[in-house]
Formats: C-alpha cells, structure tokens, sequence
C-alpha cells in the first residue's frame, strides 16, 4: 500500500512528550502512527523541509556515502509490526532497498531512519496491508497533535 508522511508530531503520554511520524496510506482515512524518537522526529522533519544545516547529520551522511558508491535508495517498507508479550503495542520493521552497482538489495532499518531518508530523497514509502489493519488509528487523533517543529526548540 502506497503511503507518505502526513505529519511529524507530539503526543503527551504518561511518560511524557513522544515523538509519532503519522503515515497517510493512499485511499485511506485512516493513518498508521508510528512513536520515535526526538532526534529521529526531527531528522524526519529537516528532510521534508529540504533544510540545509551546513554539516551533515547522520542521514545526510549516509545518503552522500551511497551515492559516492553508487547507490540509491529505491523504496522504504514498513513490513511488520513484531507484538510485545504484554499486547502494548509493538515494534515497527522496515526494509530499505536499495539499487546499487551490483544490483537490488534489501537493508533490515528501523522504521524511523528509513522514514528519514526517504525524506530527503523522495524515495516511496510502502506499508503492508498487515502492518495498515494492526497500526492503523483514526487520522483525527493526530491532526490536533502539535508539530515537532514547534516543540523541538522547546525541549
């Protein structure tokens, strides 16, 4: 299923601020958030605005390193959702791919730094139907959420 990044947020929680990138699914009303951290929430939001620091960050590194060897990101999937023992959620699994000099492969990432570099490079994002119907949530719960931007120099 076709997705891209809605939003980058702020959810209030008992434990405090989290950070939740909410995918919209294409011919969907319903979204798939997914809770990450501060420094990937904002890394995720630099990439869509395109925000040139100077030095590069993490993901703008590992970006100029593949391309200098040839490679390009292809697509990110959100592949999986791995459930906790306690039924509280789960673990988001995403796979990279990758077309490089010798051909398609496929990297094991975390969903919040392949989200990060497809920011950057306009790369698809795709989410299983499994993945949609366990994550799923009502888009409405997210859109009232306020913007990473507007927390991050707060924290």
């Amino acid at each position: 299923m076709h997705a891209s990044i809605d939003a980058v947020r702020v959810a209030g929680t008992p434990q405090g601020p989290v950070p939740v990138v909410v995918l919209a699914v294409e011919d969907e009303d319903d979204v798939v958030p997914i809770f990450i951290g501060f420094d990937e929430a904002t890394s995720i939001a630099r990439g869509l605005e395109a925000e040139d620091i100077g030095r590069p960050l993490t993901h703008d590194l590992l970006l100029d390193v593949m391309e200098e060897l040839g490679s390009r990101i292809d697509r990110v999937v959100v592949s999986e959702i791995e459930q906790r023992e306690d039924g509280q959620g789960g673990t988001y699994i995403a796979d990279l791919h990758l077309e490089t000099p010798r051909g398609e492969t496929i990297v094991d990432a975390r969903p919040s730094d392949s989200l990060a570099l497809a920011a950057r490079t306009n790369a698809s994002i795709e989410v299983t139907e499994d993945v949609f119907e366990d994550g799923r949530d009502d888009s409405e719960k997210f859109d009232e959420l306020q913007d990473i931007r507007n927390v991050a120099g707060e924290m």
